[in-house]
């Protein structure tokens, strides 16, 4: 677990629940405290005390990293578990049913409709905020601009953004959907892109691996899959960021920019902006879809410290 290097009575503390959470990557933002390409992300001033997901890994890494307040198992079942009340809500309800490498089944699917437990628990809790994140997909559909509406939930002010990660120090060019709503008439402004001329890129973020063997005890391992096509055929390019990291294929993460194997899953969390402290649990393709499904800290961060500043200043 990171260390908290001031005390929660001396700078004061907001009460965090967090939904969807995943291995937390969205909570690691949230609390900062974490270092990442040799930069500090000082501590916010929040605390989680209930967390949830589905996904028996993933909460596993969650207890490694973040903290033990996370219950494991469906939603549904857990909701009546909530604490009486929180001043954040946060999550990343599931996508797969919008998301355009998904199936499209949209209203039909039952992952993304999970968004209405979310919506219920803000309903339950009323927070003073509440952020959501999900893929842009979201926008393009009739059953997207139906969520959308959905979160405009009486007594906030609603807004979203198209975040590109790596206008935000992340070295991918990621784009999410990210939705937040504040309590009362004051809506909540989105943070400027934080690199308006230069990208971290790519070699900048894992160079410093090309030359480290094998190392289970690191995460620096990969997929031995052979080269197909499309998204099995990506290759890196050193200058630039990342493409997407993906949750979901099938080993066929991209390729290092000048070596001839595939990225490592030290390089894939690096390039989602963990650092190297984060620890996962699982084997290899369970670690890829947590790091995949994960919101990049960093990115989480800005958004973190955001809020912090104009809701709660």
């Amino acid at each position: 677990m990171f260390s908290e290097t001031i005390p929660f009575e001396e700078i004061g503390e907001r009460e965090v629940v967090s939904l969807f959470a995943g291995c937390g990557g969205l909570d690691l933002g949230f609390l900062g405290d974490f270092t990442y390409l040799g930069l500090h992300y000082p501590r916010l001033h929040n605390r989680i005390i209930w967390a949830n997901d589905n996904n028996h890994a993933a909460c596993d890494s969650y207890r490694k990293n973040i903290g033990g307040h996370i219950f494991c198992g469906d939603i549904n079942d857990w909701i009546d578990s909530l604490p009486e009340s929180a001043d954040i809500v946060i999550g990343g309800f599931p996508c797969q049913d919008v998301s355009i490498n998904g199936k499209q089944q949209r209203e039909h699917g039952t992952r993304t409709i999970l968004y209405k437990t979310m919506i219920e628990a803000i309903n339950r809790l009323e927070p003073t905020v509440f952020v959501a994140e999900n893929v842009k997909g979201l926008l393009s559909s009739d059953f997207g601009e139906q969520i959308l509406s959905d979160f405009r939930i009486p007594g906030y002010s609603v807004s979203y953004r198209l975040y590109l990660s790596s206008d935000y120090g992340v070295p991918q060019r990621r784009t999410r959907l990210i939705i937040v709503g504040v309590k009362g008439e004051m809506p909540f402004i989105h943070p400027p892109p934080q690199s308006l001329v230069v990208e971290t890129t790519c070699k900048e973020a894992i160079g410093d691996l090309a030359d480290m063997n094998w190392c289970e005890e690191r995460a620096h391992i990969w997929s031995r899959a052979k080269r197909s096509p499309e998204q099995g055929n990506r290759r890196l390019k050193a200058n630039a960021p990342s493409t997407t990291i993906r949750a979901e294929h099938h080993g066929n993460v991209q390729w290092h920019y000048e070596l001839p194997r595939r990225i490592s899953l030290r390089e894939q969390a690096r390039l989602q902006s963990f650092p190297d402290e984060f620890r996962f649990s699982g084997g290899m393709r369970e670690t890829e879809r947590q790091i995949g499904n994960a919101v990049p800290p960093v990115m989480a961060w800005h958004i973190a410290r955001e809020i912090e500043n104009q809701v709660f200043s």
